[in-house]
């Protein structure tokens, strides 16, 4: 059997954290406090990882994928500096709403970092958040822009792209109000009118059918709690076992998705039938397209696993 000691391996962490400074009412995070306690334990399981993460040779990218918003912690900034400077760690993307201090930015070899930015309407106002954007470019730093495409929200969205600069992405997730995703909650103007702010629009409003299907997770992607937990990704209940006590190399193999579909941009990326990486490249895991495949082609593989 050949060793996958050295191949690369991306890894999804989520650790204790589960507090956010915002209230977005569609967000089960909105607004919740931890106790000193708990900080103390996200911030153990946290720099456990990234002392594992150091002394591994394997090629490695990280995404940071909290409950809440972590880069208002000086630990998580610490933490994706550190990451950054790894030479066997490729990227190191998170999950932000741009809320917290950027400068710690200038400390971080920025070529690695990837922001997935979120504006949320109604907890900061548009200025404030362009300016954090506007930070960011005068850092040299990668990110992306989203926003939920609630219909409240379809003015904010329209001006946010017309103030952004036309390189940076702005992805728009969609609001899903039942089992057929944005087929139940969107008109065909407002599919139009989304589709023209984010071109891929069309491939988050769908559930793809992945039971028996190959998946990338499992394989080369691997989701891991604060605890060391590994499971194929965060959709799948399955453990697969532990990265601080178990063999790496008994985990990783092809294993088809044991759900019935996947709606979640974070999932269906690793659909190796979608192909995904062709638009985004190493811009993957933050969302930012920087491949160069054909967003027609791409469009047409995601309708082709309906």
């Amino acid at each position: 059997m050949t060793s996958r000691l050295l191949d690369p391996l991306t890894l999804l962490y989520r650790g204790p954290l589960s507090s956010c400074n915002y209230a977005c009412p569609y967000c089960p995070f909105a607004k919740r406090t931890e106790t000193a306690a708990q900080h103390a334990a996200d911030a153990e399981a946290l720099a456990r990882f990234v002392d594992w993460a150091a002394a591994q040779t394997r090629p490695l990218s990280v995404f940071f994928t909290p409950w809440g918003e972590a880069l208002v912690r000086w630990r998580y900034q610490e933490a994706v500096t550190r990451l950054s400077h790894l030479g066997h760690v490729g990227q190191v993307a998170i999950q932000t709403n741009l809320s917290g201090k950027l400068g710690w930015l200038e400390q971080a070899e920025r070529s690695k970092v990837g922001l997935w930015a979120t504006y949320h309407p109604g907890e900061v106002t548009r200025a404030r958040f362009l300016a954090r954007c506007a930070e960011l470019d005068a850092l040299g730093v990668r990110y992306s822009v989203g926003v939920v495409g609630k219909r409240e929200h379809f003015g904010e969205i329209e001006a946010l792209r017309a103030a952004l600069p036309p390189q940076v992405y702005l992805w728009v997730n969609a609001f899903s109000q039942g089992p057929r995703k944005a087929t139940s909650y969107y008109s065909p103007a407002d599919l139009e009118f989304l589709s023209r702010i984010d071109p891929l629009f069309e491939v988050n409003t769908r559930h793809y059918p992945t039971r028996g299907k190959a998946c990338a997770t499992g394989e080369t992607v691997l989701s891991v709690d604060g605890d060391g937990t590994l499971r194929r990704c965060h959709f799948v209940p399955r453990v697969l076992g532990n990265l601080y006590t178990d063999s790496l190399e008994t985990i990783l193999r092809p294993r088809p998705c044991p759900r019935p579909t996947c709606e979640c941009h974070i999932g269906y990326v690793h659909l190796p039938q979608l192909e995904a990486e062709a638009v985004y490249g190493p811009g993957l895991l933050a969302r930012i397209p920087e491949g160069t495949g054909d967003v027609g082609a791409y469009l047409a593989r995601a309708r082709g696993l309906l």
